[in-house]
């Protein structure tokens, strides 16, 4: 049985909750909000975590993160033990995950990427981590589902600029794992600050007024870790995604798509 955005709920006007049940609760996090406070942001006071929190009434516990620029399904658990379950879901690759993202290029129609990431240490955070850490296997899939070449010479190269729709779908879950493959790929992720192309970041913020990064995690697919149910979890896009898909007649696109 699948369970699709079961119980969704507006509990406050900070943060849109997707779903809650008495042991499970996920939100569509918007870009831009960190899950929880951090050394590295030290000024921040809206954090997804604690929002969560305040509108459901209990503490919250998370079971695994998004880059602060990315927006999508985040999944919280409201106790130590289902939290321990959904860990475990998602480090034994039992957790489906699809994201959207506009990349520069065309890409192919499918195919895969497997290649191994190296550990890349923040500053602050990982102070006393193990910096000899060996790079760990990463793999990710895309499907291609639109394409679209616009008559701008954002690069001095190209009298034209072409981005391609796609879906990425992680087999493994790596620190900035989509944001890097595609930019091995030489397809970054547009509005992407640290692995992207400035230009055509530039170019979306003047063009387009996108000024986030266009990658949304969409959904989330895994079973309930008390009822036994599976459960799919879908988050909707924001204003500036559907300002792009609009200006792209992209809409169509992404309209119905599921698991």
């Amino acid at each position: 049985m699948d369970i699709e955005n079961g119980n969704a709920d507006q509990h406050a006007d900070q943060i849109e909750i997707i779903y809650e049940d008495e042991f499970l609760v996920a939100i569509n996090k918007e870009a831009g909000l960190l899950v929880h406070r951090s050394w590295l942001d030290k000024d921040e006071t809206r954090f997804a975590l604690q929002l969560t929190r305040d509108a459901v009434g209990c503490h919250v516990f998370p079971v695994h993160r998004l880059d602060r620029p990315t927006s999508g399904v985040l999944l919280f658990a409201k106790s130590s033990s289902v939290a321990r379950s959904l860990t475990e879901a998602f480090t034994e690759r039992k957790v489906t995950k699809h994201y959207l993202a506009v990349v520069r290029g065309y890409m192919p129609e499918q195919g895969s990427i497997d290649h191994a990431l190296s550990f890349k240490p923040d500053a602050i955070a990982d102070k006393f981590a193990n910096l000899d850490k060996p790079a760990q296997e990463a793999v990710t899939h895309w499907q291609s589902l639109a394409q679209i070449e616009l008559p701008f010479a954002v690069s001095r190269k190209h009298d034209t600029s072409r981005y391609s729709l796609i879906r990425l779908i992680p087999e493994t879950g790596r620190k900035h794992q989509l944001r890097r493959h595609m930019k091995h790929l030489f397809h970054p992720i547009v509005g992407d600050t640290s692995h992207g192309d400035g230009r055509h970041n530039r170019f979306f913020r003047s063009q387009y007024d996108c000024t986030r990064m266009l990658l949304h995690a969409q959904s989330l697919a895994f079973s309930h870790p008390i009822i036994g149910e599976s459960l799919t979890l879908t988050a909707g896009l924001d204003d500036q995604w559907m300002r792009i898909l609009e200006a792209f007649d992209w809409v169509e696109s992404v309209e119905g798509l599921v698991l």
